[in-house]
């Protein structure tokens, strides 16, 4: 059944956590076409501007990054291509198409020294080349003139793809003891509450490209989404393992330890909490709280199996 929105919606990173995810929850809305890098690879501007004139969407959810935190760190030009050059295009060409623009972005523009929530307009300090190119391509969508949403999340995680809970369970699997930071704050962050949230905008925001435009005109810019409440990377390591059942599970303790017992090629922000008030206030959209999040996702990982 065809949707009784009918948008042209262009979809980059759909092979992603959060892209795979937006390519069931925006089907509803109409007509997506989503852009995997065997398509499109981002790093190439006038690949992406003939892709995006061809596809000639009545909205672009920029999903696509390179997340590759610690990497990015001796891969600086490539980490500016994908994550700031890239959305300068998408950009461009939204505003030359009369098109809106959705962009994820993430909490590593901030440098975690303020001692709570942050809200979208503290001030912005990256101390990773992933933040400050991610800083980037959020200043590239919002100076163009385009209707754009800059969405910041933080911590994401599915029962797929490369992420934190992944590598948990793996390693659960492989050692008798992990060793874990008890001192970076945030709020981890299920895909598939991401892809839910974002599709519960569009469909507030209009059926048809003008109007989703006059939309995201008038309330757009910055907007911090992620699940509610707030944990330590033990304290999601404990609950998630304490949820997922592995009779074959070496792991047998969990020791908290402090970042700097665990140094990275790239500095993490140690308060990664985000004040998500004005996209409710805005779009009445929230996340549901982490832990109920986890819950579901474990759940759906076992239905899955």
């Amino acid at each position: 059944m065809d949707s009784v929105f009918g948008l042209r919606i262009l979809l980059t990173g759909p092979d992603g956590q959060v892209g795979w995810e937006c390519r069931r929850s925006l089907h509803a809305l109409g007509r997506v076409h989503a852009v995997g890098r065997d398509a499109c690879d981002l790093a190439r501007p006038e690949a992406l501007r003939a892709l995006v004139r061809e596809a000639s969407p009545d909205l672009i959810v920029n999903t696509a990054a390179y997340t590759a935190v610690d990497r990015a760190e001796s891969e600086p030009d490539l980490a500016r291509a994908v994550n700031a050059d890239a959305v300068a295009v998408l950009a461009e060409e939204a505003r030359r198409l009369d098109a809106a623009l959705i962009h994820l972005s993430t909490d590593y523009v901030f440098d975690g020294t303020k001692p709570s929530p942050y809200v979208e307009d503290d001030a912005c300090n990256p101390l990773s080349v992933y933040g400050r190119t991610k800083l980037l391509g959020e200043q590239a969508a919002l100076s163009s003139g385009a209707a754009s949403l800059v969405l910041r999340t933080s911590w994401v995680y599915a029962m797929r793809g490369h992420n934190f809970l992944r590598t948990m369970v793996r390693l659960a699997g492989e050692r008798e003891e992990l060793r874990i930071v008890d001192d970076q704050w945030g709020a981890p962050t299920w895909a598939r509450s991401i892809a839910e949230a974002i599709a519960a905008i569009v469909a507030r925001a209009g059926r048809d490209r003008a109007s989703i435009a006059d939309a995201f005109a008038g309330n757009g810019g910055v907007f911090h989404m992620t699940a509610a409440g707030r944990t330590n990377w033990h304290q999601f390591a404990t609950r998630l393992l304490q949820r997922i059942a592995d009779p074959a599970r070496r792991l047998r303790s969990i020791v908290p330890i402090p970042s700097t017992d665990y140094p990275t090629p790239a500095r993490r922000p140690m308060n990664s909490v985000l004040d998500c008030t004005r996209l409710v206030r805005q779009w009445g959209v929230a996340l549901p709280p982490w832990e109920l999040a986890l819950e579901l996702a474990v759940g759906d990982g076992r239905a899955a199996d």
